[in-house]
């Protein structure tokens, strides 16, 4: 219990004084994980409308594929990713493994699923006579798209929010592709699993409590967003 009061203590410490490696690492967190969280959405949400508003044989078994990989382990997706980019791995010459690039790209690979499904599911719980009004007032396919959307943004941000969480709060794909180099790409999830590891519980607690802070405070932007 005390081991927890003190990480409080430090914690509050490290935010009051704007400790600048905690103030790194947060920001780098930040950056990384909102990156890959707005690239995510641009690509699923007019994937996640292309697929809901078209017809075609397997579409079901997709829909199943994507759903399962909502739970898929951030190291399978790390150690795909490492593959990939690794020097002797397909994409080796670009150089890119251990590096916030490579973070970004897998944290996409990561949150894609979520968000994809996620989409498709609030656009199939929208009227379906709203998608058939807008057709009968002269709206084409992109039209009816943006509309369906519009409807059911509520759900689609609740799973834009999910993605980014997921994002920010994943260690095993930052660990395996980035290094946890110092000062480049360490996140607060790395940092909090090299000082545990180290022993140092009250710092690894302060972090911890840290990202919880940070996390609280997207969530409620992005909550006061969907309400208004």
């Amino acid at each position: 219990m005390s081991e927890l009061w003190d990480g409080l203590v430090t914690a509050v410490k490290l935010i009051i004084s704007f400790d600048p490696e905690v103030m790194s690492i947060a920001g780098r967190s930040l950056a990384i994980s909102a990156t890959s969280s707005t690239i995510a959405a641009m690509i699923c949400l007019p994937l996640g409308a292309v697929i809901h508003f078209n017809k075609f044989p397997g579409k079901r078994t997709l829909i199943n594929i994507v759903q399962t990989l909502f739970s898929i382990p951030t190291v399978a997706v790390g150690l795909f990713v490492f593959v990939l980019f690794s020097r002797a791995g397909p994409l080796g010459g670009l150089d890119i493994m251990f590096s916030p690039i490579v973070m970004v790209i897998g944290q996409v690979i990561l949150i894609s699923p979520i968000m994809l499904g996620l989409t498709v599911s609030a656009l199939s719980g929208i009227d379906k006579s709203i998608a058939d009004t807008a057709v009968s007032l002269g709206a084409n396919t992109f039209q009816t798209a943006v509309i369906t959307l519009r409807e059911a943004r509520f759900a689609v941000l609740a799973g834009l929010i999910m993605g980014f969480g997921r994002a920010i709060s994943e260690v095993g794909l930052s660990l395996m592709v980035g290094g946890n180099i110092a000062g480049f790409t360490r996140t607060i999830t790395t940092a909090i699993s090299l000082e545990t590891s180290k022993g140092d519980l009250e710092l690894a607690l302060a972090l911890g409590i840290i990202l919880i802070i940070i996390a609280l405070a997207i969530n409620l932007v992005l909550n006061r967003i969907q309400q208004k």
